[in-house]
């Protein structure tokens, strides 16, 4: 058998130039020199409405509406003048006149042929009135789309401001119990210290009472953890911010990285050589990372890669209209993304939310993101995820660049002695019985004179009734009917000299608006140990007034 090309039956078909006309797709018109219409086909007469005899030897004008008739008529000459093949769907529009006075949308095609009788014109004419019907309602589709993703992004962003004030006000309360648990467990401990060297015994007996004891003290320094999780979720964590290289944070917790994922997990780092600063605390940062590369792992139990990536990034509009809580400006982007099983969109959706997990029960806290969330937008970013089931997830996190940092953290003083005093009056005001007592009974213990007051009205009075000095007052910053830098304005109004200690387990209203402390705010976060609110105590008496 023969594999070449088909042989035809009979002799090729010529088809009459009427005939070939009256086969193409479009209306099809002809015009000379002098603008008259010499061609149509048949489609053009059921497009225009005009039977042929009525079209032929018409100016073409006569196709076009009113208004736009000068104006084509240039455009006509000048392509006569300078004429080249112009195809459908070349960006030329026109609008068409029916002969029942409707006008409709009009693509064209020219092209200029040479006949006996001079150059021909020849334009062919589609009506895309459905075209552009299809066109105007996938734009209203896409635009409903994108104003029910804002919409939903709005949702889920005043959603997570609702939680994060609700975690606020959960953490003030969590942290006050901590506080109490952990001091009074060590108050405990020393008493079983003392006793068990005094027991003739040599001790013996009390190990199983120390092992119950540290048992409460982790569950109580885990709820510690979490408590503060809890607040960086919400914005409401004290931030300690400084002008720092990102990929300096990276380098610093490499190897923490490594250990938390482990042998069978890669870890790859691609960073930039050129990166921007930022603006951040590290501490933070490194809780970002630590707690992305948990997900990770958790996400690829068979093993797999994890890739942290830095870059800089210029956001532009178009970015913004798809992460609106950016503003256009230059960027630091770190992308952290695994090979695991992924997420779907319902999941994505929900996956910074506080406590929302997939993991089984007693896995996972549902922190972790949360927590992610609260701390890049506390430093003015953004964080979006990118998640297809069975390839992995990208987490994108972008952090504005900075020119000028906030002030360098001052280098870690030497820990003073906890002892040292000079007989100072501290004003302990703390709306919480126990945590106003555990206070007075670790500087009374520590021979500071303690004054104590219920709420802030009671501290005023007390300070008015007073004559005696007083050198330090220690307030909680969030109480009933007056706020603790309320409290503090009013007593500095009646003694300027004293030195203010805030002490709360939400801060908020002693933060500025970036959510680091105010100027000249010394602040301990609740739950302290005995050793820190001296340390602080100290910090405040000796320092610059």
């Amino acid at each position: 058998m023969s594999c070449g090309m088909p042989r035809l039956a009979g002799p090729v078909p010529n088809p009459s130039f009427d005939e070939l006309l009256e086969a193409l797709p479009d209306a099809l018109v002809g015009v000379d020199r002098a603008g008259l219409i010499v061609l149509a086909n048949g489609n053009a007469e059921e497009l225009f409405g005009y039977p042929r005899d009525e079209l032929l030897g018409q100016p073409l004008e006569m196709l076009v509406p009113a208004p736009a008739r000068s104006l084509h008529l240039k455009q006509r000459r000048a392509y006569a003048r300078s004429p080249r093949p112009r195809p459908l769907h070349s960006g030329l529009k026109l609008s068409g006149l029916r002969r029942d006075g409707s006008e409709f949308p009009a693509d064209i095609g020219l092209s200029m042929i040479n006949t006996a009788e001079g150059p021909l014109v020849v334009a062919a004419i589609r009506d895309i009135s459905e075209q552009l019907a299809a066109e105007a309602a996938r734009e209203r589709l896409q635009a409903q789309a994108e104003r029910e993703r804002l919409e939903r992004r709005l949702q889920q962003s005043q959603r997570l401001e609702s939680l994060g004030q609700l975690a606020g006000g959960v953490a003030h309360d969590f942290n006050n119990l901590l506080g109490v648990i952990l001091n009074y467990a060590a108050f405990v401990g020393e008493e079983i210290a003392a006793r068990a060297s005094a027991d003739s015994g040599g001790g013996a007996g009390w190990e199983d009472l120390r092992a119950d004891l540290d048992e409460i003290k982790r569950a109580a320094e885990r709820a510690s953890r979490l408590t503060h999780q809890l607040l960086a979720f919400g914005r409401r964590d004290v931030a300690q911010p400084r002008r720092l290289n990102l990929n300096a944070v990276v380098g610093d917790v490499h190897r923490l990285l490594e250990r938390t994922l482990g042998e069978h997990i890669e870890l790859v780092t691609e960073l930039a050589d050129d990166l921007w600063r930022v603006t951040a605390d590290p501490g933070q940062l490194e809780q970002v990372l630590v707690n992305l590369a948990v997900n990770a792992r958790d996400a690829m139990p068979g093993g797999g890669r994890l890739v942290v990536q830095t870059s800089n990034e210029v956001v532009d509009t178009a970015i913004v209209e798809r992460r609106p809580a950016l503003t256009p400006g230059e960027f630091v982007r770190l992308r952290v993304g695994d090979t695991g099983t992924g997420m779907d969109r319902e999941v994505i959706e929900h996956a910074f939310e506080p406590f929302f997990t997939t993991k089984p029960k007693g896995v996972g806290t549902g922190l972790g993101l949360a927590s992610v969330y609260g701390i890049v937008a506390q430093a003015g970013g953004d964080v979006a995820i990118y998640s297809e089931g069975g390839v992995g997830t990208t987490v994108s996190i972008l952090l504005p660049a900075t020119d000028t940092g906030a002030p360098a953290v001052p280098a870690d003083k030497a820990e003073p002695q906890a002892h040292r005093h000079s007989g100072e009056t501290v004003l302990v005001v703390e709306d919480e019985d126990a945590m106003r007592e555990l206070t007075r009974r670790i500087l009374t213990r520590n021979g500071y004179e303690v004054l104590l007051a219920r709420s802030g009205v009671e501290a005023i009075e007390l300070v008015r009734a007073r004559e005696e000095p007083i050198d330090l007052l220690v307030t909680d910053v969030v109480m009933p009917q007056m706020l603790g830098k309320e409290v503090a304005e009013q007593i500095a109004a009646l003694r300027p000299d004293v030195a203010v200690l805030y002490m709360s387990g939400y801060a908020q209203p002693v933060l500025a608006s970036t959510g680091t402390l105010d100027r000249g705010v010394t602040l301990i976060e609740k739950p302290f140990s005995e050793g820190r609110l001296l340390e602080k105590v100290r910090e405040v008496l000796d320092g610059d007034r």
